[in-house]
């Protein structure tokens, strides 16, 4: 490993994409919110007209991903969400993303991935792992304020559904379940504000770095 890394990991809206910005512009690193790939593949699924249950077109659409065109607004919607969580359950999906992902992370210097299996499976031996959670009603009602402010008219206990849905379903794939790696510090941002958690969050990756190059003191 020839840089720093930061695995972020952590459920929908437990505001992971958040923390990871904020260490990417503390750190000057680069950072890549993997969930958008798998938003990309569903959104691009669906505008081909396929069916986001069918594995071999799913893993297609991800063999041809560009990742430098992932600001298409479309991509941060609710049904880009779900979309994302059925595309991602597919192995061969997975198994398309994980290189291009490996890839970012070994730029020089480093970088900060968010996601949901960045510190078990992209980069296990990143040397600055966080699982950033939140319950699922502080969780629901993030996502629902990002959505009203994107122009979604969405209702509370729609979104509490989808949130409580997706971990469902990312807790039970069998290739690769949303589970916090062993050495991963936990991060509980239900009660914590923006400030707060991002302040949390660059202690904890202080401490990494300095058990990781001991000349920073």
């Amino acid at each position: 490993m020839s840089g720093f890394i930061v695995a972020v990991d952590g459920p929908a809206a437990s505001g992971k994409g958040t923390v990871a910005a904020d260490l990417g512009a503390y750190l000057g690193l680069p950072v890549l919110d993997t969930g958008l790939l798998y938003r990309a593949v569903g959104v691009g699924l669906l505008r081909q007209g396929g069916d986001l249950a069918n594995a071999q077109a799913a893993a297609d659409v991800a063999r041809r991903l560009d990742l430098t065109s992932l600001s298409d607004p479309a991509f941060r919607t609710r049904d880009a969400g779900e979309a994302a969580s059925r595309v991602g359950a597919h192995a061969g999906v997975r198994a398309a993303l994980l290189e291009a992902q490996r890839a970012f992370a070994r730029q020089p210097g480093g970088a900060v991935l968010d996601g949901r299996d960045i510190g078990t499976v992209i980069v296990p031996d990143a040397p600055a792992k966080l699982f950033v959670t939140a319950s699922p009603k502080a969780r629901a009602e993030r996502r629902r304020r990002q959505l009203e402010a994107a122009g979604e008219r969405v209702v509370f206990e729609a979104v509490l559904a989808d949130i409580v849905r997706r971990d469902a379903r990312d807790a039970g794939r069998a290739d690769a379940p949303m589970s916090r790696a062993p050495d991963a510090v936990l991060l509980d941002t239900t009660e914590m504000t923006i400030s707060a958690a991002s302040d949390a969050a660059r202690r904890i990756v202080d401490e990494a770095r300095r058990r990781w190059d001991p000349s920073l003191g």
